[in-house]
């Protein structure tokens, strides 16, 4: 008789609910959210955002828990299982991965560079020299031949690390770890952020919207 080796799942709902906040939080909601709202419209793209997050992104996340449970697959034998008779569905698994995997080149590119950023900044390199020497410096890091990538390949190593331990000793025990602290960052910065000059203009520009710079490019911009 074959035997069906049973699939790991998440130990509690709060596994579920840091690892969901994981995989939609991260580099682009601190490095790149701010500078789109700052060029399109303050408040205005964060609404839009919100909408898009609701109307969209919701649905998709829920799709994906509804398959997942239903087919215990992964996303190729998932759309396999679920296609039946009409096997061509089969190919929106493939597309998942294909999706998956050059996001994947593009997050531990940018993740390279933040473990050099957060390498000197821990050595204390940025020390008496303003954003223009500071900038100079990431320029220098992002073109050197070799440092960047092997960065990246840490970054790599790290996350096989934690994916090879399974889902409950893995990314869900992980998840715990990463996501309060990533919350804790997020709250220095901002109080960081408020003790600024120009913290008050900028205040003024995010809660006063500006629905004049919307149109279809800014609704683009929020859905990616």
């Amino acid at each position: 008789m074959k035997e069906t080796k049973k699939r790991e799942n998440f130990s509690s709902k709060l596994g579920i609910i840091v690892a969901t906040a994981g995989s939609a939080l991260g580099l682009g909601n601190i490095y790149r959210f701010p500078c789109e709202a700052g060029a399109n419209g303050g408040g205005a793209f964060l609404i839009v955002y919100l909408i898009v997050a609701l109307l969209i992104g919701t649905p998709l996340m829920v799709s994906e828990f509804i398959i997942g449970r239903r087919t215990r697959s992964n996303p190729i034998g998932a759309f396999r299982k679920l296609s039946g008779k009409h096997g061509l569905w089969s190919l929106a698994g493939y597309l998942g991965v294909g999706c998956a995997f050059l996001i994947l080149a593009f997050y531990t590119t940018v993740a390279g560079w933040t473990l050099g950023y957060l390498g000197k900044a821990t050595a204390n390199m940025f020390e008496g020299q303003d954003i223009e020497q500071v900038s100079q410096q990431f320029a220098d890091f992002i073109n050197h031949p070799w440092l960047p990538i092997v960065c990246q390949l840490v970054f790599l190593v790290l996350t096989a690390f934690v994916v090879a331990r399974g889902v409950k000793n893995g990314i869900e025990k992980w998840s715990k770890i990463l996501m309060p602290l990533l919350l804790v960052i997020l709250i220095v910065l901002c109080v960081k952020s408020l003790t600024l000059s120009g913290a008050a203009d900028g205040l003024r520009f995010f809660f006063h919207p500006d629905f004049s710079q919307i149109n279809g490019r800014v609704l683009i911009s929020a859905l990616g």
